[in-house]
């Protein structure tokens, strides 16, 4: 017992940047530092650099309990977490604006107006009706977050380390896009069942009081492929909305702390980091619901009207309908939803002891978390 007690105190005596598990990335952050105070320091033998390098200089770290390491089966798991929570609880809440927008998408006839139309709503089905549609919205999208996010954070990993550390900087646009796209793919399969009963509940009083007869009497209707008919359309809007959402939002966060924020992220307070990511989340949900709004009418064109074309909706809704109409009250939503999402997700990252999205490029961002850690 002696013996472990006095082994015990000698390892607390060494200082924490001489141990961890990512052996590489801390050589790195030691050269760093001793280049910083000494300009004439050359690398260490055990710096990448190095011709003969001396892997017994670092130590292995010991088990950090309750520490999520960078890009390890936790970390997604806490990014897919968060994405539960942010795209599910920010879509229930705006269910009255969808709803609204959804009816005025389907019937400009009746729901002349934003205004107009929560006055229709209120008087046809009264207050409970704002929410009608609620569940298979927060199924759904909770569904659409968790293999947004999480696929998001994995696929941009695995397109930096295919590109390399130099082209990751260099085409880190192009990865975030990538990086989104693919993790769009994969999350628009979980939504398009839920979000097809959804339209159907949202413009057809009388269709079904929500998911539970919603769905069966969907599929008795038009057969389980039938939940799939948006598949394409869904793709159509939600693929360029997340290229845009995570490609803008990245480079709008970059920006920020480049030309707005005098400190370096690293020393920025939590609140301030989130309140960045909350602004950035705002200005790129702008830009997503301009880019995705076409196929969003269509959607729900497709969602309402059994056997519709995207023909059918073309000749119905014309070209500049299928661009403007219900565009302003989408861009208030989509803006306010996109700025929630973002402060949402960061603030789960925060709370589990991740850092906040954004300000790193692909390449840097492990040094960044190793450094962190120093």
């Amino acid at each position: 017992m002696a013996f472990l007690s006095e082994n015990t105190r000698r390892q607390s005596l060494i200082p924490s940047f001489l141990y961890s598990s990512s052996l590489t990335s801390n050589k790195l952050a030691l050269d760093k530092m001793a280049s910083n105070s000494n300009p004439s320091f050359s690398p260490s033998p055990s710096s990448p650099s190095a011709s003969a390098p001396n892997k017994s200089f670092l130590i292995p770290a010991p088990s950090e309990p309750g520490k999520i390491e960078m890009y390890s089966p936790q970390f997604y798991a806490a990014c897919t977490a968060g994405g539960i929570l942010s795209c599910g609880l920010t879509h229930m809440a705006v269910t009255p604006l969808d709803l609204v927008k959804c009816n005025m998408q389907i019937d400009p006839a009746k729901y002349k107006g934003i205004s107009s139309g929560f006055g229709v709503l209120l008087k046809e089905q009264g207050v409970k009706g704002f929410f009608r549609g609620w569940v298979p919205t927060l199924l759904g999208y909770s569904a659409q977050g968790a293999c947004k996010f999480g696929f998001y954070e994995y696929f941009k990993k695995y397109y930096s380390d295919l590109a390399g550390p130099e082209n990751a900087v260099k085409y880190k646009t192009l990865i975030y896009l990538a990086g989104s796209a693919s993790a769009e793919v994969i999350a628009d399969i979980a939504l398009c069942p839920f979000e097809a009963v959804k339209v159907r509940v949202q413009t057809q009083p009388g269709f079904a009081r929500g998911l539970s007869d919603g769905l069966p009497k969907f599929v008795k209707s038009e057969g389980a492929l039938g939940l799939y008919k948006g598949l394409v359309p869904l793709w159509g809007r939600q693929i360029p909305y997340t290229m845009m959402k995570f490609a803008s939002f990245e480079t709008i966060v970059e920006m920020i702390y480049k030309h707005a924020i005098p400190t370096p992220k690293s020393d920025c307070s939590k609140p301030l980091q989130l309140g960045v990511s909350f602004a950035g989340g705002y200005v790129a949900g702008v830009f997503c619901a301009i880019v995705s709004h076409p196929a969003d009418n269509l959607v729900s064109f497709l969602n309402n009207a059994k056997g519709a074309t995207v023909g059918d909706a073309v000749k119905n809704l014309g070209l500049w309908g299928l661009f403007t109409r219900g565009l302003p009250l989408r861009i208030v939503m989509i803006g306010t939803l996109t700025g929630a999402q973002w402060g949402i997700y960061d603030a789960f990252k925060v709370f589990v002891g991740l850092p906040t999205t954004g300000g790193v490029t692909p390449a840097a961002a492990p040094v960044a978390a190793e450094l962190a850690k120093v």
